[in-house]
């Protein structure tokens, strides 16, 4: 009795308080399950000293050891910075953290003559204040994982006076982004009537597309040097790779990262038939045709197939990139009609403290962040799973085309380079990593059996307890 006591209790409270408090038991919930499951992988750092059998030939027990080290330092970092945090959002929202920094850029907006009127002023202060707060608890956790972990492990190349100079550049270049397009978007929500929600999803996806084309020109460089790769044999076998796959590449970059960090990696941007390739010039000082003394010492090398299937897996990866594409643009879409239709909800406000006014852009914060946060999180674990997929489909791709030991060597070098830990918790992995590990992806190019229907059928698993979770906050946390 006494427990349904407690339940009915709990449906009698009002329902900003039941907001408010599913809100919290989710946080906590979401962090509880990362925590349990970076204690699995810890463990597996603990436990797994010697270089598994797979691997025995392809990496020597030195390197294996750094990386295992590596990998513990930054999962202890992890947990400390993730429970400060954790925290730190709970006690905002306990004592009115929101509210408060809310009136704060009202006053600061009144000694500049703007009154309440001037809403969108006013949020663009809020904004402002709001991320330099983020930006000044972050840092030193940015310095410790700087100057001390990635210092400890031989990757760090900066200097105090380039990483504060660095910071402050990014804090300057985010307002100068974030404040006029917030500006609009407020705006274009104001003056957009019952349709809305079509107008700001519109105009997301434009600023979207500018930003993604600026960012290489325009943006990037404020931060980093961008060269085009010399002429040469790499950059002639990457444009012959390039055509040969119908490619759109159009130029190859070089960026200057080892001014930062040790690390290596490379990316391609770019729409439609204006494609590029950015390679990091840490990743070119040890190039010798992707380190094929590799191949031959190892006796390992992957199979080689016949290319005549290679159309049809290019197809399957283009359809799945188009199919992303796509769910991408619908998603934010649905999430606007969603906003469109919360909005107007005055519970969700005075549930975080905002009983007299409901300003647009905490509208915006609550509702993304907080209400859509069970979504949020099945729509991440989606997006992994996916891009795991795309991973085995594009490896896939490679062995078709006769490159399986070329990207046999490159996997091997990036993941000697970067000191990645080639073993990890299949829940862990499957959670976290877009990317499969080294050892799961080394699997696939061996013929060998992956958990790739394991990854689907858990998410259809968990599809499911979140739409059962929905219907029920539906039901119970938003009735009248």
């Amino acid at each position: 009795m006494g427990m349904w006591a407690s339940l009915d209790a709990l449906w009698e409270m009002p329902a900003e308080k039941r907001i408010f408090g599913a809100v919290l038991l989710f946080s906590w919930t979401v962090y509880l399950w990362e925590t349990f499951l970076a204690q699995r992988q810890r463990r597996i750092y603990k436990t797994t000293t010697h270089v598994p059998p797979e691997l025995g030939q392809i990496m020597d027990s030195e390197t294996f050891e750094k990386s295992r080290l590596y990998q513990l330092d930054k999962s202890t970092f992890s947990f400390w910075s993730g429970l400060y945090s954790e925290i730190e959002g709970t006690l905002i929202l306990l004592f009115g953290g929101i509210p408060y920094l809310w009136r704060l850029s009202g006053r600061f907006c009144g000694y500049a003559g703007f009154g309440p009127e001037y809403e969108i002023t006013q949020s663009l202060v809020f904004l402002l204040l709001a991320t330099l707060f983020s930006a000044l608890t972050g840092l030193p956790w940015s310095l410790y994982n700087t100057f001390v972990i990635e210092e400890k492990h031989g990757f760090n190349q900066q200097t105090l006076g380039f990483f504060m100079k660095d910071a402050i550049k990014k804090f300057v270049v985010t307002q100068c982004i974030l404040l006029p397009v917030s500006s609009l978007l407020l705006y274009i929500i104001k003056i957009g009537g019952d349709y809305f929600f079509i107008y700001a999803w519109l105009f997301t996806l434009v600023v979207s597309l500018v930003l993604v084309t600026i960012y290489a020109d325009y943006i990037a460089p404020l931060f980093d040097k961008f060269t085009p790769l010399p002429e040469g044999k790499l950059k002639e076998e990457i444009e012959v790779m390039a055509k040969s796959i119908d490619f759109p590449l159009t130029k190859v970059y070089v960026v200057e990262g080892s001014k930062r960090s040790s690390h290596s990696n490379a990316y391609f941007y770019g729409f439609f038939k204006n494609k590029r390739i950015v390679l990091f010039d840490t990743l070119l000082e040890e190039y010798s045709v992707l380190n094929k003394d590799i191949q031959e010492d190892s006796g390992m090398e992957p199979r080689n197939e016949e290319e005549g299937n290679s159309e049809e897996i290019k197809a399957k990866v283009k359809v799945s990139y188009f199919f992303l594409k796509d769910s991408t643009l619908m998603n934010s879409f649905l999430c606007f009609f969603l906003f469109a239709v919360l909005i107007g909800r005055k519970e969700l406000f005075a549930a975080f403290g905002f009983y007299d006014s409901q300003p647009t852009l905490i509208g915006l914060l609550i509702i993304f962040q907080f209400i859509f946060s069970p979504y949020n999180e099945v729509l991440s674990f989606c997006l992994t799973v996916l891009s795991r997929r795309f991973e085995f489909q594009a490896d896939a791709f490679a062995k078709k085309l006769g490159k399986a030991k070329d990207l046999y060597s490159a996997l091997i070098k990036l993941n000697k380079d970067n000191l990645g830990f080639p073993v990890s918790d299949w829940l862990f992995s499957m959670w976290h990593y877009s990317h499969p590990p080294l050892l799961e992806r080394l699997q696939i190019m061996f013929t060998l059996k992956t958990n790739v229907m394991k990854d689907f059928q858990f998410l259809k698993l968990y599809v499911s307890l979140l739409h059962i979770s929905v219907h029920f906050l539906n039901e119970n946390l938003f009735c009248a």
